[in-house]
């Protein structure tokens, strides 16, 4: 074989452009489903169909939370049931509707188990919902050294930390707050794909859209829409209970104040302060691709742009033609005030291969709430109208 020209049977070129080997990748619904089946996820309680997306798994929580002193990983020494028992207050039963105070650590064992083959590993995210709810919620592993990430072949149980911010919220056993997302070998794409990505489809409608290593540019939207010019949302600080599984409950003005559009004025950001943004450009996730926003950049600034950073393929995605969704930005400052201006950039969206084409893909289909969405609250708030 010339080794010039051939690499693991694919050619020079399509390495350099990111092409996936066979089988590799993030698994899509279908090798969800058959890993459920295989009960290499698994649950006492019935694992429900609509938990499954087109490229995740939602995660529910179980019947006890543990308020605990502090944040914390077990390391590698450790089991998480070890490390609640040094550190829980008291427990909390969510067999029955249960308030999580604002500002507070929980700790939940999640419904689902993992026997992973020694060809999987795992990666988690909050749910949009979760995110635009300002839930800080992390996925922790036995003897796990990082947050959100399930080594290969990892067997055992799932942990949920869950610290709300902004609004207390009521939760109960079942409710989900993260996804779960499983890969088999490297599913990352290259500048190069990228580039063949953004020309094919148009990842991010702007054709001068910056790609920066494995990474394509989103900028901030303060143009204004609407009868009053809307850019955005500021949470109030001393609010009403929110119930995270509500769907069109609540007032979105009892909860958040709208931000207009000052023209030729930035907005400042007080670190204190928890905002709902959105990109100006609508982006777009093919569907033999998934997609992932980096929470921080601190060349671009010292904020979070995001929380629940998953996009599922389909996302945004029209066969016809049509224009994608906006992203939508859940933001807060670190330690400092901060000035964003309209058009700068936010955030960096990176694209990874499935490992196959999903059966199913995000959209009106599945009853996805956030298709073709623009700046959007979470789905427990009424839609806004007169703004």
């Amino acid at each position: 074989m010339n080794e010039s020209k051939e690499l693991f049977g694919k050619t020079a070129e399509d390495a350099q452009a990111g092409a996936a080997l066979p089988g590799t990748g993030i698994l899509p619904y279908q090798q969800i489903r058959a890993l459920i089946r295989d009960h290499e996820i698994w649950s006492e309680v019935d694992i429900l169909p609509a938990q499954t997306q087109p490229a995740s798994l939602d995660l529910r929580l179980g019947p006890v939370a543990y308020r605990v002193r502090a944040s914390f990983l077990p390391g590698e020494g450790a089991t998480v049931a070890q490390k609640i028992q040094q550190l829980a207050l008291h427990e909390i039963d969510l067999t029955k509707s249960a308030v999580l105070e604002k500002d507070c650590v929980y700790v939940v064992l999640l419904l689902e188990r993992l026997q992973l083959s020694s060809r999987i590993a795992a990666a988690a995210n909050p749910k949009s919902s979760t995110g635009r709810l300002d839930i800080f919620t992390r996925l922790i592993t036995d003897r796990g050294r990082a947050f959100d990430e399930v080594p290969v072949g990892y067997q055992g149980p799932l942990y949920a930390e869950i610290v709300p911010r902004t609004f207390s919220v009521i939760l109960r056993q079942g409710s989900r707050l993260s996804q779960i997302r499983f890969r088999r070998g490297s599913a990352g794409s290259s500048a190069a794909n990228l580039r063949r990505l953004q020309e094919q489809y148009r990842l991010v409608d702007d054709e001068h859209a910056v790609i920066r290593g494995d990474g394509i540019a989103v900028t901030l939207d303060l143009a204004g829409h609407g009868e009053r010019g809307l850019v955005g949302w500021k949470a109030k600080k001393h609010a009403e209970l929110v119930d995270v599984d509500a769907r069109d409950r609540y007032d979105p003005l009892d909860f958040w104040d709208p931000i207009m559009l000052r023209p030729g004025r930035g907005l400042v950001l007080d670190p204190a302060d928890f905002y709902v943004l959105a990109t100006r450009e609508a982006v777009m996730v093919p569907p033999d691709h998934a997609a992932e926003m980096m929470a921080y950049d601190t060349q671009v600034g010292e904020f979070r742009v995001h929380y629940a950073g998953f996009f599922d393929p389909g996302f945004g995605y029209d066969p016809a033609g049509g224009q994608g969704s906006r992203a939508v930005l859940e933001v807060r400052s670190r330690d400092v005030p901060f000035v964003l201006e309209h058009g700068q950039t936010v955030g960096w969206l990176r694209y990874e291969r499935l490992a196959a084409p999903p059966d199913r893909l995000y959209g009106m289909p599945l009853g996805s709430h956030y298709q073709g969405q623009g700046l959007q609250l979470g789905r427990q708030f009424k839609p806004v109208t007169g703004i």
